[in-house]
């Protein structure tokens, strides 16, 4: 091996060094999930939600148009018409997340706009059960109507 071999490959690992260095030393790029989360983007889409005005009456009007264009007929939507009322209120709102592809054509359909993706993303389950949903249910449950 010759002396200029030896610089040659000297050279180059100090190189290598130099790049390895400078990864080490600059910022983190790795967030220490849960201590840390990431900022979500305002396009995420999480399962499907139901959207309400600001006296906490869902827009809703069981019209079924999210169920019928659901490619995987994972929405199930069942209201009553009361005595009096002009619109069927909503009474279930069935969605059976282990089925929903995210394609978002129920919330494109949707003529009141009561139906939108939430920015819900921890859903991580061992039970296939936790994955159905009424969302009726859990607006209730979250302090709306």
């Amino acid at each position: 091996m010759s002396p200029q071999e030896v610089v040659r490959g000297a050279l180059s690992l100090l190189k290598g060094m130099k790049v390895t260095i400078r990864a080490f030393l600059g910022p983190s790029v790795t967030c220490q999930y849960p201590r840390e989360t990431l900022e979500l983007s305002p396009r995420f889409r999480g399962h499907i939600k139901l959207v309400a005005d600001e006296e906490g009456k869902l827009y809703c009007r069981v019209c079924g148009l999210c169920a019928r264009s659901c490619p995987t007929g994972c929405i199930v939507v069942e209201g009553v018409k009361k005595e009096g009322e002009k619109r069927k209120t909503l009474t279930r709102f069935l969605l059976d997340f282990t089925r929903c592809s995210h394609c978002g054509l129920c919330v494109e359909v949707c003529p009141t706009g009561a139906v939108a993706f939430s920015q819900d993303y921890n859903l991580a389950s061992f039970s296939k059960e936790d994955f159905y949903f009424d969302l009726v249910e859990e607006f209730r449950r979250r302090g709306g109507g």
